[in-house]
């Protein structure tokens, strides 16, 4: 089934990744590529774009890099704008971008709390803002939002503020994909669960195991049903069937990621 994605453009934000190895947004813009895509890759860090790059193989002459802070409007219609005018035309949006923050509403600054609404909420709203009239325009497209589990459970980690947005990006989804589903736009939701991404490394081990991977990497395995901890690329392969015309007839709907994690009961 190669070629799935063979002659659509797509936008991947968030496309570098905090450390080495396998981020969501990495994934998905290598798989994109390897399917046949011309990818636009976004990140605010190009440095961080360079393994994504590397790990694409001779699939990165697909892929296109761009600079862009994607909480700020003019940024990213900067950024749709340069997209079109190189490539011609968005068929995919993939809006990855997102970051937690430990606490509740007490432990939580307000500053933070700001933050955390406009990197994992706000950035989709723009995304959306400022694509959907190319695809409009076009007859159609694709958007899939990276959402999480923790916008849908408790997941082990009072973190209010990712919580409420990530629970925020999965009703957007679903509000935009009935407003624009007679335009041809589809809008999805991916909700991954306890992946292991380049992220728990960086941050999550600092901020709920005192620096140690290890210990939270086995509290998460003790979650998931399924007893390993899959990585981006599993996000990659389900954005991979929102992204192609295998899912045309999916839309306003969420697909979680999570090993099984979600449907316990305890």
């Amino acid at each position: 089934m190669a070629g799935r994605l063979e002659g659509k453009i797509a936008i991947v934000t968030g496309a570098g990744s905090i450390g080495p190895g396998w981020g969501n947004g990495r994934a998905s813009a290598v798989r994109f590529a390897q399917e046949g895509a011309q990818v636009f890759a976004v990140d605010r860090n190009l440095d961080s774009v360079r393994e994504t790059l590397e790990r694409a193989g001779e699939a990165a002459r697909a892929i296109h890099v761009h600079q862009c802070d994607v909480t700020d409007t003019k940024s990213v219609a900067a950024m749709v704008q340069a997209c079109v005018d190189k490539l011609g035309r968005i068929d995919v949006l993939m809006n990855n971008v997102g970051g937690s923050a430990h606490g509740g509403p007490v432990v939580l600054p307000e500053e933070t709390w700001q933050q955390q609404i406009a990197i994992n909420l706000t950035s989709v709203y723009l995304g959306c803002k400022h694509v959907i009239p190319v695809m409009e325009k076009q007859g159609g497209g694709s958007i899939i939002n990276v959402a999480s589990t923790s916008g849908i459970r408790w997941t082990g980690s009072a973190q209010v503020g990712y919580a409420a947005t990530k629970g925020g990006v999965i009703q957007l989804s679903r509000v935009v994909a009935v407003e624009y589903a007679s335009k041809g736009i589809r809008v999805n939701s991916i909700v991954p669960g306890q992946l292991h991404t380049p992220m728990v490394e960086a941050r999550l081990a600092k901020q709920r195991a005192g620096g140690d991977v290890e210990k939270l990497l086995q509290q998460r395995l003790e979650r998931i049903p399924m007893g390993f901890a899959g990585d981006g690329r599993d996000t990659a392969n389900v954005a991979l069937f929102l992204a192609s015309d295998e899912s045309r007839w999916v839309t306003g709907t969420e697909i979680v990621v999570d090993g099984g994690m979600s449907a316990r009961c305890d």
